[in-house]
């Protein structure tokens, strides 16, 4: 799964590499948890293929629910069956976006010993994780529409499933455009929600500080062990 996560690239650095059109004064966040309000990528009709970063909460609210309880519950989407489920399948149909990120954590172990982890790419590039949003609106019309997005998980690989048995879908560069593209098919698209290669990640024990959402400070990425790779 993925349940907390970083971006510390510079907003002038990820405008580069991900081509929005804003420049967005994005602070570091070391520490970025569900319910919270997240910078994600997403591809406008018009101007056809403009990439904007705008912030959304994370924790999916399906457009036809009553209330926004559903948040707390969908903020991971299963690959495997996201045409099945009514919660997600519209979304994978027409609302795609891309979640930025240096890393996540993960947990390992059981109960109150879980050892918090943190997951990078090998050569330090910031990357973009699978996403879906959905618009929402309170039924009696008491607020205005609010937008809301899940990260894409998949079967972890063989090197991170020491941690957990899943994994966010991180996407590979040349595949960014397909995966925002609007009109694309979503049953073509099912190919690229796979685990990347085991050799392009590693991971590093960190302090349990971590488990604080309280807590969002560079301290909190500060190895306490060795860093382990394929």
């Amino acid at each position: 799964m993925c349940g907390r996560f970083e971006l510390i690239t510079p907003a002038e650095v990820l405008r580069r590499a991900f081509g929005f059109v804003e420049r967005p004064n994005l602070a570091p966040r070391y520490n970025i948890a569900p319910t919270q309000e997240v910078a994600v990528l997403r591809q406008r009709r018009e101007p056809a293929g403009e990439c904007t970063l705008q912030n959304l909460r994370w924790g999916l609210v399906p457009a036809g629910a009553k209330d926004r309880k559903f948040a707390a519950s969908l903020i991971n989407a299963r690959a495997e069956t996201l045409l099945e489920k009514p919660s997600f399948a519209s979304a994978f149909r027409r609302r795609r976006c891309l979640v930025p990120a240096d890393g996540f954590y993960e947990w390992a172990g059981e109960g109150e010993a879980k050892q918090p982890y943190l997951v990078s790419r090998r050569d330090g590039v910031v990357f973009a994780v699978a996403g879906l949003w959905e618009r929402w609106a309170p039924p009696d019309g008491s607020a205005a529409p609010s937008d809301s997005f899940t990260i894409v998980t998949t079967a972890a690989n063989a090197l991170l499933r020491l941690l957990h048995p899943r994994m966010p879908v991180i996407l590979d560069p040349a595949d960014y455009a397909r995966w925002l593209d609007p009109d694309g098919v979503a049953e073509k698209l099912q190919p690229l929600l796979v685990a990347a290669p085991e050799n392009s990640l590693r991971y590093w024990p960190v302090g349990s500080r971590v488990n604080s959402t309280r807590i969002d400070e560079p301290g909190l990425l500060e190895p306490t062990g060795p860093e382990i790779h394929a």
